[in-house]
């Protein structure tokens, strides 16, 4: 789940150098911090949040063929 998190917020920044993910472990479920560039935190968002949303959709989407709970975080 890190590694595609990290792949799509790549894709979609203007200094993918600088994009990390920080995976926590939360009694059974798991959550991934987001953190980019401060110029880029509106492209990971989107506009009304629609593109953090599809982000989350899709890691919910992979996380339920490995029956896990998985919750991501931009920050």
């Amino acid at each position: 789940m890190k590694a595609l998190v990290e792949f799509i917020a790549k894709e979609l920044v203007d200094h993918p150098e600088e994009v990390s993910v920080k995976e926590v472990d939360n009694d059974g479920s798991i959550t991934l911090e987001l953190s980019v560039h401060a110029e880029d935190m509106g492209k990971v968002i989107g506009k009304q949040g629609k593109i953090a949303k599809a982000i989350r959709t899709v890691v919910k989407a992979a996380s339920m063929k490995e029956n896990k709970k998985v919750h991501v975080e931009i920050v």
